[in-house]
């Protein structure tokens, strides 16, 4: 988040429970209804785990749901987050 307000970019995080704590449904979905947003950063511990396939596959649309035309980027690392996202931002 340092990063981004380093750049003057205005950012949000919107982290889920992965131990079923949350219904990321639903924490995700007023995430996406808080924007407008420029980019969405998918986080590679969701992405990249074979476990979390489902959840990755849910985020995904619920991304394209609500916020429909927004770019999707991705990041590998939590530190690559605000490089993932420089890539769509204009």
């Amino acid at each position: 988040m340092a990063e981004f307000a380093q750049h003057g970019v205005d950012a949000e995080r919107c982290l889920v429970g992965l131990d079923g704590s949350d219904d990321i449904e639903a924490v995700v979905t007023k995430a996406l209804g808080d924007g407008p947003w420029d980019c969405v950063v998918v986080g590679g511990g969701i992405r990249a785990s074979e476990d979390h396939l489902e959840l990755f596959e849910t985020i995904i649309n619920l991304v394209h749901r609500h916020a429909a035309g927004v770019p999707i980027a991705f990041n590998s690392r939590p530190d690559g987050t605000f490089e993932a996202a420089s890539r769509w931002l204009t």
